[in-house]
């Protein structure tokens, strides 16, 4: 107990020396010289001060700037792994725009000083006091380089949406399915990255969405396709083939147009209107109504192209050749089959 006490009073002595000493340079007639003092030693930081858990007492700003640089350094250079889609990238937070505000942390440390008196500065520095005052390092995120970084992952993950297509093309028909694309949802992407260099993690995974095509398989619905050349006529739901028919088209002289039509009109026991009284219909009636003599049949398909309809016929013997003033013929009963099942606004493409 007595050497404690001892101890406890030579500290107290000191401080009070030192105390004296701090009052008599101030007021002893040497206050130019304390001020003198106190100027020299301004470019250093006050006992007891440390930033981001590094001491850097009496440290100059150069030298605090070498040692709280080298502290901050690692939270810059560790390797954050990001994750989307399959593929993985492996980047810095320096790359990702982070920055160590190291001359802010100085600019606080050195603050200390200046917020206390002249006597209280100089009772630090003298006594070796330490002041003790901690500061963090902080960090500033550039989110520009974030979006830049995401805006290129966009780039190599994108993969578009594939539209299906049923078409005619150069006589040709061509089919093709729809495929479904992907994308990085590049908003939620940023916010979560950002998020991940805050709280210093190692790996992160951005979201992708699916992208749907404008036009898929499945909505391509019944597809007509009529073979001038081979007399048949197929039809498809989506790009199924579900029936198939031996058909009459039009004669050299009257050929069947090719090219994309549709259906835009149906009717059940149509009647007959003579289309060319003056030519090849002058020894026929105006019009024929339903019966087995009406030269449409039962059934009547009618496409946007003037005239042209696919219909049934009462003269079997003309299916298969080109028999027709343009109009695509079928027997009586395919012609029944096949017309509940296509819709007005049904794809009707007719190649050569």
């Amino acid at each position: 107990m007595a050497m404690r006490h001892g101890r406890r009073s030579r500290r107290a002595v000191k401080i009070a020396l030192v105390s004296l000493a701090v009052v008599g340079v101030l007021g002893g007639g040497t206050a130019y010289a304390a001020y003198r003092y106190d100027a020299s030693a301004a470019d250093r930081i006050l006992p007891g001060v440390s930033i981001g858990g590094v001491d850097v007492s009496g440290m100059t700003r150069d030298e605090a700037r070498r040692v709280v640089q080298a502290q901050a350094e690692p939270r810059l250079t560790d390797d954050l792994a990001v994750h989307a889609a399959g593929a993985v990238w492996t980047v810095t937070p320096a790359a990702l725009g982070v920055q160590a505000d190291v001359d802010g942390a100085i600019d606080r440390a050195y603050g200390v000083a200046g917020d206390m008196s002249l006597f209280s500065r100089l009772y630090h520095r003298i006594a070796d006091r330490p002041v003790d005052v901690g500061f963090r390092i902080e960090y500033v995120q550039d989110e520009g380089a974030v979006d830049a970084f995401v805006e290129q992952a966009y780039r190599e993950v994108a993969v578009p949406a594939v539209d299906a297509r049923f078409a005619l093309e150069d006589g040709e028909i061509v089919t093709r399915r729809s495929r479904t694309g992907q994308e990085i949802k590049s908003d939620i992407a940023v916010q979560r990255i950002i998020k991940a260099l805050g709280r210093q993690v190692d790996e992160v995974d951005i979201p992708v969405r699916e992208v749907t095509p404008e036009v898929t398989t499945t909505s391509l619905g019944t597809t007509i396709v009529v073979d001038v050349s081979a007399n048949t006529l197929v039809v498809y739901e989506d790009l199924e083939v579900v029936r198939e028919y031996r058909v009459a088209t039009g004669t050299p002289g009257y050929p069947t147009p090719v090219g994309t039509f549709e259906i835009v009109n149906k009717v059940e026991n149509p009647t007959w209107y003579n289309p060319a009284p003056d030519t090849w219909g002058a020894d026929l009636p105006a019009s024929i109504g339903p019966g087995p003599g009406n030269p449409l049949g039962t059934r009547a398909m009618y496409l946007n192209a003037p005239g042209i309809r696919i219909h049934g016929t009462w003269d079997s013997s003309s299916i298969g050749t080109a028999a027709s003033h343009g109009c695509i013929r079928m027997n009586i009963e395919d012609a029944e089959e096949l017309y509940p099942h296509v819709p007005v606004g049904a794809r009707v493409l007719v190649k050569p």
